[in-house]
């Protein structure tokens, strides 16, 4: 798979600028995901090229960033270091296979549980499924209605865990090429420890009928890291970010 593509495609930038290759993502500057270079090979005149990368981000009062995946050309990180560009945010992408059979769910063919059957999904955030999303993910001071503004860039699940009017637990699903890209995952503190991240995983999972997935997470994160395990994923793949 070739995640640089899929995670370009599932978090999408509402503006994008092409140069000799590179894509310059711009999204008001909410996520390095949607606000960076995604270097697509190696162009004819590097120099140029990171030239116009740091004019595009500089007349948007932006640090420049490049995301450096699989995909990005051999030597541009080490030239990125050079120019005294940081390593930041080092991200693994963790993938489940498909078991058999094949039209059984990604996270294995297993009767819904109580807490599953109580995930909300829609195809649309709503109010409370951003505010939960946004408290805990919420780096960004007034930047949620940007944020929304990305997810609503593509087509995608919501699911949310419920209780008492109150949204405790959310997860966002966007369906690529027969796979699923599981985005937003977030977890009210008050509410962790109750499995409640899981039963909003397999519920996106069952309700796309996904058959293989994937997802993404900090390296530090080694809560994140073993609850995606004891579902099944693996580490596939990791990126990192140059910012200057």
């Amino acid at each position: 798979m070739d995640f640089d593509l899929l995670v370009h495609e599932a978090w999408p930038a509402y503006e994008q600028r092409v140069h000799d290759g590179w894509v310059l993502r711009y999204a008001g500057g909410v996520t390095k995901r949607a606000n960076s270079v995604l270097p697509l090979g190696r162009p004819a005149d590097l120099d140029a090229a990171i030239g116009a990368a740091e004019a595009f981000y500089g007349g948007r009062g932006q640090r420049c960033a490049f995301s450096m995946g699989l995909g990005a050309p051999p030597g541009l990180d080490e030239e990125l270091e050079r120019r005294g560009y940081e390593r930041v945010d080092p991200t693994l992408v963790m993938t489940a296979p498909a078991p058999a059979p094949a039209s059984a769910p990604v996270l294995a063919a297993r009767p819904a549980s109580a807490a599953e059957e109580k995930v909300r999904i829609e195809d649309r955030p709503w109010a409370g499924w951003l505010d939960t999303w946004w408290a805990v993910d919420g780096r960004y001071d007034s930047g949620l209605a940007r944020a929304a503004r990305i997810c609503a860039g593509v087509p995608a699940w919501y699911g949310a865990y419920e209780e008492s009017g109150e949204t405790l637990a959310v997860g966002r699903a966007v369906p690529q090429d027969g796979t699923l890209g599981i985005y937003c995952m977030a977890t009210l503190p008050q509410a962790r420890r109750r499995g409640l991240a899981r039963a909003v995983l397999r519920a996106l999972v069952r309700h796309a009928g996904a058959t293989s997935a994937y997802l993404l997470t900090t390296e530090p994160n080694r809560a994140a890291q073993a609850l995606y395990r004891g579902e099944g994923f693996e580490v596939a793949s990791r990126y990192h970010y140059r910012v200057r």
